[in-house]
């Protein structure tokens, strides 16, 4: 009878474990969709998953050019920072209210160091080829499982405008999302209202992609529509070569005439 009895059981039970595995493997799937959702990336279970692929982390790199270096973002940087960041200005287009006081600036810096830490953002300090702190920008919208990046919070001190200084830091950072880390992408956004830095993303050679219309609000509650620039892997060649020609053309002027013999 005991016998019997187990068996029953046995028969029981086969059927309710193999119940609670589908069920465990249903709860599988639907997390990996959940989590794609999350990404922006749709799953096919037939094909490896994004998700699934080993992500490389992206470090903040040093970028070595002849009319700028941009180096990360460090606390000693501080005070180089703010002597550039006084004039009013450069802070015409960004997206908060210049800092008037040390205190402020002391606050928006540990912002960027903090993004840094969080590695949410890649903060670079830009030196001129004087060695003086003249601005600054940063790599944002790290997604390197989708190998694209964006290039923003760029500003620089108005003495190294058409200096070819931003042409250099743009060259220096595709040169170094393209190359080094591989991307399929990078993108600009910027104030739709700002010509001047339309009219630039234009000039490196990026396509403008449209307006996204009631972007953001930006400094004391101003509307903000964005225009949306980007480049891509298979126009980078074409884009680098153009951007090369220029900066020679730009470096040539930094170089120091010959003395002339009497």
């Amino acid at each position: 009878m005991h016998g019997e009895a187990r068996e029953l059981l046995e028969d029981v039970r086969r059927p309710a474990l193999g119940t609670r595995h589908r069920l465990v493997a249903r709860a599988d799937e639907l997390l990996e969709v959940r989590l794609a959702l999350h990404a922006r990336v749709l799953v096919d279970r037939h094909e490896p998953s994004v998700l699934s692929r080993p992500v490389v982390e992206w470090s903040a790199p040093t970028l070595e050019g002849q009319v700028v270096r941009l180096e990360p973002l460090r606390p000693d940087h501080e005070e180089g920072l703010w002597i550039a960041s006084r004039d009013e200005r450069t802070w015409r287009w960004l997206s908060v209210v210049q800092p008037t006081t040390p205190e402020d600036w002391h606050d928006f810096v540990a912002l960027a160091l903090a993004a840094a830490s969080a590695r949410t953002e890649i903060p670079l300090v830009t030196i001129s080829h004087k060695g003086e702190v003249v601005g600054s920008t940063r790599f944002l919208a790290l997604r390197p499982e989708h190998r694209s990046v964006e290039i923003g919070w760029t500003w620089l001190h108005p003495s190294v405008w058409s200096t070819g200084a931003n042409v250099e830091a743009k060259y220096l950072q595709m040169r170094h999302a393209f190359e080094t880390w591989g991307c399929r992408r990078v993108e600009w956004k910027t104030d739709a209202q700002n010509e001047r830095s339309c009219r630039a993303l234009e000039a490196l050679g990026a396509t403008f992609e449209g307006v996204h219309r009631h972007h953001m609000l930006v400094r004391d509650g101003e509307n903000r529509d964005s225009a949306w620039y980007s480049v891509t892997d298979d126009e980078w060649p074409s884009v680098r070569s153009h951007l090369e020609a220029r900066l020679a053309t730009k470096r040539s002027r930094l170089r120091p005439e010959p003395a002339r013999s009497e």
